[in-house]
């Protein structure tokens, strides 16, 4: 069975990390949409404050990565760098209606790690500078274990951080040499302990689809894992997309699992991680029982924005800062220049450093609440949705690409259970819940872009 849905449903499609994909941003965006966007920000909702901050560097670049990082550059251009990520912060700060409050800081990168520290805690005291926070902010970072000792860990709990990714990506040496990805420094078990010394709460993330992975040793690798209880733990999906990173194509050469394998990578991991006692959160994260992203999840209100899956406590507009970074308005995304040189030279000249972006139509903005609730929560009721939009189903409906007799296809196939009011993503369809979210959005009806597989 899990092999004719394979066959049918692994193809190409949006993986709606947001609606519309940035694939879809425009050159024709400019700076000054961009501070309009963030002025209509301070009446629209969500109301609180996001800030996501971009680190573009690394030590050394993993062949699988589809990021944008770059490799390490001279003292003098990251100071300078870090330098116009402070104008940039000022920029945005001074036109944010100062009643509002700050419900998360997330660092990603690159390896924001790959920076001495004190530049870390910098930012995060210039961020959280003249706003309030919600109760129990989300403040984040994510981390190479591979080059930081016992020192640096203590230093980043000094910084501010509450939140720590680990990327450890896999525990198999050979696995990680294949993707030039450098192993922990530190037994990992140690940097349990110094986090935890400090009540930090930790995240693991892994990547399945490797090469030289199998469905055994993948397990092996999650198996240790749950027995560190991390407080959340990620298995992504390797997305192949070697039109974005080029290097990719060493891992060609070294052979990549085939979908099937990889469906069964994830399976194993799945099982393992539920007799431990985690819940499944949308495609790829798995959470303790007491965690409030579960709770949203029971509740229906499960949430996710740039910086991953959240509630609607911690959620926020996304205000992102450094190169490349995306930022996620209420009406607007728009990214920062790819360019670092670009990017510095613009903030030092006073502007901001946009270099795309994206104004969502009324329609599309009603479409990314579908879909996005329907891919967070892996259902969907659609009077409440209306409810909460303002709106009639009708127009909810009207809004998407909504097709019954596309929903009947896959009912039958057994992805989902469906009627007039609710949506169900079965257990067997979470693999393709984005195929049936791309069945309700009308820009796949005549779309030229080019996304990964699901599987």
């Amino acid at each position: 069975m899990i092999q004719d849905l394979l066959q049918k449903y692994n193809v190409p499609v949006p993986r709606y990390t947001s609606y519309p994909p940035a694939n879809y941003f425009t050159d024709a965006f400019t700076n000054k949409e961009y501070e309009s966007a963030i002025e209509a920000s301070n009446e629209a909702l969500p109301g609180h404050i996001s800030f996501y901050v971009h680190i573009p560097f690394c030590r050394h670049l993993c062949h699988y990565c589809g990021c944008n990082s770059f490799p390490m550059m001279k003292p003098e251009v990251v100071e300078r760098y870090i330098s116009a990520v402070h104008k940039e912060i000022d920029k945005v700060k001074e036109r944010l209606a100062p009643g509002r409050k700050i419900s998360q800081i997330h660092y990603g990168g690159g390896s924001p790690t790959a920076m001495p520290a004190h530049y870390l805690k910098e930012l995060n005291e210039h961020l959280l500078s003249g706003f309030d926070t919600i109760e129990q902010p989300e403040i984040a970072v994510e981390c190479h274990p591979g080059y930081l000792d016992e020192a640096y860990w203590q230093s980043l709990t000094e910084a501010g951080f509450n939140r720590f990714s680990l990327g450890v990506q896999d525990f198999n040496e050979k696995v990680l040499k294949t993707v030039n990805r450098r192993p922990s420094l530190l037994p990992v078990e140690t940097i349990f302990q110094i986090l935890r010394s400090k009540g930090a709460r930790i995240n693991m993330d892994f990547i399945y689809g490797l090469p030289f992975q199998t469905v055994d040793s993948f397990s092996e690798t999650i198996t240790r894992a749950v027995a560190l209880r991390p407080d959340r733990l990620v298995t992504f999906s390797y997305a192949h997309v070697p039109w974005v990173n080029k290097q990719q194509l060493i891992l060609e050469k070294a052979g990549l699992p085939a979908g099937e394998e990889k469906s069964r990578m994830y399976g194993s991991a799945k099982e393992i991680v539920g007799a431990a006692g985690y819940k499944t959160i949308g495609l790829d994260h798995f959470v303790l029982e007491n965690d409030e992203l579960y709770t949203a999840l029971q509740n229906g209100q499960l949430h996710r924005n740039f910086q991953g899956y959240c509630t609607r406590r911690t959620t926020g507009q996304v205000y992102a800062f450094g190169v490349t970074g995306i930022s996620q308005l209420s009406s607007a995304y728009t990214q920062n220049s790819k360019d670092i040189n670009q990017y510095i030279e613009r903030i030092e000249s006073g502007t901001f450093a946009i270099s795309k972006g994206y104004t969502l139509n009324r329609n599309e903005q009603i479409t990314r609440e579908v879909i996005e609730t329907l891919m967070c929560n892996y259902s969907l009721d659609w009077k409440e949705l209306a409810a909460r939009l303002s709106l009639s189903v009708t127009e909810v409906k009207s809004a998407t690409a909504y097709d019954e007799n596309r929903f009947r296809e896959f009912a039958a196939d057994g992805l989902i259970e469906f009627d007039n009011d609710h949506i169900r993503i079965t257990s067997e369809g979470s693999l393709f819940v984005r195929n049936v979210a791309a069945s309700l959005d009308k820009l796949m009806l005549h779309s030229d872009k080019t996304f990964s597989k699901p599987v």
